[in-house]
């Protein structure tokens, strides 16, 4: 039943992996019947996530442990996403809540099976490694900021300030800890812990900027609807940035296809030309990019 899963883990684990990554990822709709199961590394944590109900799960626990040649593995969380409130539980090994793990020199604190995100996404790899790259004296504001760790790509690359804003209080604190741990002067680091949409007043005296993150929720309940939301959002630009920003634009919706964003800019926001969109992180290759998470740069 899990054969392609074990494959996954044999050429995973036969090599020391000392930072976070997909293992499998049955959510891009490649391997029959497992579309529902993908596999995250958190070193020393292994989680697993099962969109609707793992069958044998014990064997599939058995097989991750068989895989482990070299012990890597501390332990090992099974997470029910199609559960009330996404209920985890620590299956095998010690229950480890919250630890830090390093991706590209940078340090971020996770807490995979507390919550349902585990606090960093690994699917943004590559928009960190670009903010890192990119970033250099320049005036950042990063919407839906979440744990911050775009913000503290940003940082790393020598940003004179970023700007954090997020409804969620505890999450803003959660990012604040990871500028901590990277020992990035949180004086450069301003944050607004409330609903974007109620805020542009406190977010336009901090700019203006020179580049812009938007990374929402495709919907979230009460904060964010994609479709009825994003417009919003761009309309503020001129008003938020310089001459000749840079625009990170995601959008994580199997509902609105690679051309929404871009046709989006174009009608409310004809200056801001599309220079890329990012490619799938590793590990995260999809049958339907489409319908995955896309990542858009906009200059104007």
């Amino acid at each position: 039943m899990y054969q392609l899963i074990e494959k996954a883990l044999k050429i995973q684990f036969q090599q020391l992996i000392d930072e976070p990554r997909r293992i499998f990822h049955g959510r891009g709709y490649l391997y029959v019947g497992l579309e529902h199961i993908n596999l995250d590394w958190f070193p020393p944590v292994l989680l697993i996530t099962g969109y609707k109900t793992i069958e044998d799960a014990d064997s599939l626990i058995s097989l991750v442990k068989q895989q482990d040649e070299l012990d890597q593995i501390k332990s090992i969380v099974l997470q029910r996403r199609s559960g009330k409130g996404a209920p985890s539980d620590c299956v095998w090994g010690e229950n480890i809540p919250k630890f830090i793990v390093v991706e590209n020199g940078l340090r971020f604190e996770v807490q995979p099976g507390v919550h349902q995100n585990a606090g960093l996404f690994l699917d943004m790899r590559l928009l960190r490694t670009w903010l890192k790259q990119y970033s250099k004296g320049k005036n950042v504001l990063n919407l839906f900021a979440y744990t911050c760790s775009l913000s503290v790509a940003a940082m790393a690359g020598c940003a004179t300030q970023v700007v954090n804003v997020d409804m969620n209080r505890s999450s803003i604190n959660w990012g604040n800890r990871n500028h901590e741990l990277n020992d990035q002067d949180l004086r450069s680091v301003r944050t607004i812990p409330h609903n974007i949409f109620r805020s542009w007043g406190k977010i336009q005296k901090m700019g203006p900027f020179d580049l812009v993150i938007i990374d929402p929720p495709s919907r979230q309940r009460g904060s964010f609807d994609a479709e009825k939301d994003y417009v919003t959002i761009l309309k503020r630009l001129t008003r938020l940035c310089k001459p000749g920003s840079d625009i990170i634009a995601t959008l994580n919706s199997p509902y609105l296809g690679s051309d929404y964003l871009p046709n989006l800019m174009q009608r409310y926001q004809p200056k801001y030309q599309l220079l890329r969109q990012f490619p799938a992180s590793t590990g995260f290759e999809d049958k339907f990019p489409e319908k995955g998470l896309k990542v858009y740069h906009f200059r104007g």
